[in-house]
């Protein structure tokens, strides 16, 4: 029904604008045709002076009228006209207007008064009449015209510059209106809490919020206030937006959606008249919920990167915005919401209770909401027995929401280029490869040389991830080109964990200089191919000194935030040297210790690199056959799902 109503209201607008421009046409052609018609009906055979002679000597002059000191006017005798064949007396519009037959230009009144007493001399009657005319038509359309023209291009310019405020059509004078989206009874959104997946905290916050617009009189009734401010703060991904949306589907209340962006123009004053204009609807329509996504683009902290003597729009919107929401009343019933994933720059007066009392943290989903997640997206998505969610979950440890929704379709899609009647398990084990480490490079052509540099250097991850006790456990390994820059690299399975202790940071270390540390031992040379590792790692230890107080000498510290300001330390510079020699203390150790692990198990090395130049893909159960089984316990459900793609790899797949 409300895709009905906004046809309708397109065709009425549709018709409005079309009968207008009609109106303007029919103007124009109406003027122009008088001014043909006018032209046509009063237009003479232009003679000469000598030709005036002949027909005054003959007597068939009855009036000459001198127009404008410059045009003289004949008019023949009505009995003489049929001696004058040049002229069309047969045309009932000039025979009933009577126009004059001939015309005259003369270079001055004198000269032609001189030729008529001459003529006057001879015996002739001749008494010339003076008049003085303007052409009204021509005079009206010469300023009418440019007029209108102007007009037009005027109106056609304010209507595109006025249509992204106001809709198709709109004027300049709505520019300063909201551009908000009403969801009410004649324009509903589809999505409810059943749609969203993993957030159920978060949806039982947005619930009651809901609720609230409901049923009002059960909390006022013991003294509560409605809270004026819903904030969803969460990375991006994780289904802020989502979670609005279904909010709006399930509210059952006018529903305002707007964007940040959307009250930033270049004109002054235009944002805080969209501020004003939005809450001024949103009292109209109370009660209501307004839902502003990505309110960082107004809400910044005042004051950061102003120009000095400079007016700053940004500033005045979120000032409008502050009173806004501060000076309606609570009872009015006008819930705010708003989204954004960096919440550090807001505003502290935007963030304060009687604004947004609330503030809702949305992170990314832990296993059990991943694989309600997976449930969600795999119901239109045809897909075999094999699949399970559970699996799936544990396949994508840290992903978004969104970040889930792609490996679904991604899926699907290479399902569909490989003819399948339905998604299997390599087909999310490939998008999984696909969008970990990015398209795979068929055709890129690598030296033999390099390709074993390659495979031993991934090789050596593979080893330290299999025989350290606090490394993720490896699901797979390869040396296929990915991406950019990507030659190979090693998957593996980090544990849901909200806490890392120190000795497992260093495993993670040792077996990032796994890569490096076999090259090293096999080629006694090294390569830029660890340049992703080093940085990796160079992160890690700084964090564990510097940041999260796991180094004895520098001690139990953390100048976190206040190393982003690169002018004022929080530290002097004796502490700098001290952290960047602990820092290589640190890493010095770690990779000689991934080097004592490679040349202990350099036998494994081997095989290990030799299976991937053979293969160029191992699975976990592919390194287990070849090297024997890891020493430390590992999913089992992870196990099987690799296990079950084995014998159908996705690069022989793709390849096929």
């Amino acid at each position: 029904m409300a895709d009905k109503d906004n046809k309708n209201q397109d065709k009425k607008s549709d018709k409005k604008n079309l009968s207008s421009y009609w109106f303007y046409a029919f103007i124009i052609v109406f003027l122009v045709g008088i001014n043909m018609v006018m032209g046509f009906v009063s237009r003479p055979k232009e003679i000469s002076l000598n030709k005036f002679d002949e027909i005054v000597r003959k007597g068939d002059v009855e009036e000459v009228k001198v127009i404008n000191k410059n045009i003289v006017q004949v008019r023949i005798r009505k009995e003489a006209l049929a001696n004058y064949p040049d002229v069309n007396a047969n045309n009932k519009l000039t025979t009933t207007l009577d126009p004059p037959q001939y015309v005259i230009e003369i270079g001055s009144v004198e000269g032609f008064e001189e030729r008529i007493k001459g003529l006057q001399e001879e015996g002739f009657e001749l008494d010339p009449l003076y008049d003085t005319q303007e052409n009204w038509v021509s005079t009206i359309l010469s300023w009418t015209l440019p007029l209108l023209f102007f007009v037009g291009i005027w109106l056609f310019i304010m209507r595109r510059v006025g249509g992204g405020a106001g809709g198709p059509g709109a004027q300049i004078f709505n520019i300063g209106k909201s551009r908000a989206t009403l969801f009410d009874n004649n324009a509903k959104v589809n999505i409810t809490f059943q749609d969203v997946a993993g957030l159920d905290e978060a949806k039982e916050e947005v619930m009651e919020v809901v609720d609230f617009l409901k049923n009002p009189k059960k909390y006022t009734s013991l003294g509560g206030k409605i809270p004026k401010g819903v904030l969803l703060v969460g990375p991006p991904g994780t289904g802020k937006t989502l979670l609005a949306k279904a909010v709006a589907g399930e509210a059952n209340v006018p529903f305002f959606s707007i964007s940040g962006s959307d009250f930033v123009e270049m004109f002054v004053g235009v944002g805080a008249s969209r501020v004003r204009d939005l809450f001024k609807q949103a009292r109209e329509k109370a009660p209501c919920i307004v839902f502003i996504d990505e309110i960082d683009a107004i809400g910044r902290a005042r004051g950061r990167g102003a120009v000095q003597g400079g007016n700053d729009e940004r500033e005045n919107t979120l000032n409008q915005l502050l009173v806004e929401m501060d000076g309606f009343s609570t009872d009015k019933g006008v819930i705010m919401m708003a989204a954004t994933n960096r919440p550090d720059i807001l505003d502290s007066a935007l963030m304060r209770p009687g604004r947004f009392d609330r503030q809702i943290g949305i992170d990314r989903p832990d296993l059990n909401e991943r694989e309600a997640i997976f449930k969600v997206h795999l119901k239109n998505i045809k897909v075999s027995d094999q699949i399970k969610p559970s699996v799936l979950a544990e396949m994508t440890p840290g992903f978004a929401g969104a970040d889930i929704a792609n490996i679904c379709n991604e899926a699907a899609l290479v399902a569909a280029r490989r003819d399948k009647k339905e998604v299997e398990m390599v087909d999310f084990n490939y998008a999984l490869d696909r969008v970990i480490g990015g398209l795979e490079k068929k055709n890129k052509l690598i030296a033999p040389k390099e390709k074993e540099i390659i495979a031993y250097h991934e090789a050596g991850h593979a080893i330290c991830g299999w025989f350290l006790e606090h490394a993720s456990p490896l699901i797979k390994v390869t040396i296929v080109p990915r991406g950019i820059g990507t030659l190979g690299y090693a998957q593996y399975l980090p544990k849901e964990e909200y806490i890392t202790r120190t000795e497992q940071m260093l495993d993670r270390i040792c077996m990032t200089f796994g890569g490096r540390a076999a090259e090293k031992i096999i080629f006694d040379k090294i390569s830029t191919g660890a340049q992703n590792d080093l940085d990796q790692v160079t992160k890690m230890a700084y964090g564990m000194v510097a940041i999260y107080g796991m180094n004895k000498k520098v001690g139990n510290v953390s100048f976190y935030g206040m190393q982003q300001d690169q002018f004022n330390k929080p530290y002097s510079d004796d502490t700098a040297a001290l952290i960047d020699d602990e820092v290589r203390i640190l890493l010095e150790k770690e990779y000689q210790r991934a080097q004592d692990l490679l040349k202990e198990r350099e036998k494994e090395l081997h095989i290990l690199a030799k299976a991937l130049l053979e293969k160029e893909v191992l699975v976990k159960s592919d390194v287990t056959e070849l090297i024997g089984e890891r020493p430390w316990p590992t999913t089992e459900s992870i196990a099987e799902a690799i296990q079950e793609a084995k014998d159908e790899s996705p690069t022989e797949e793709v390849s096929a």
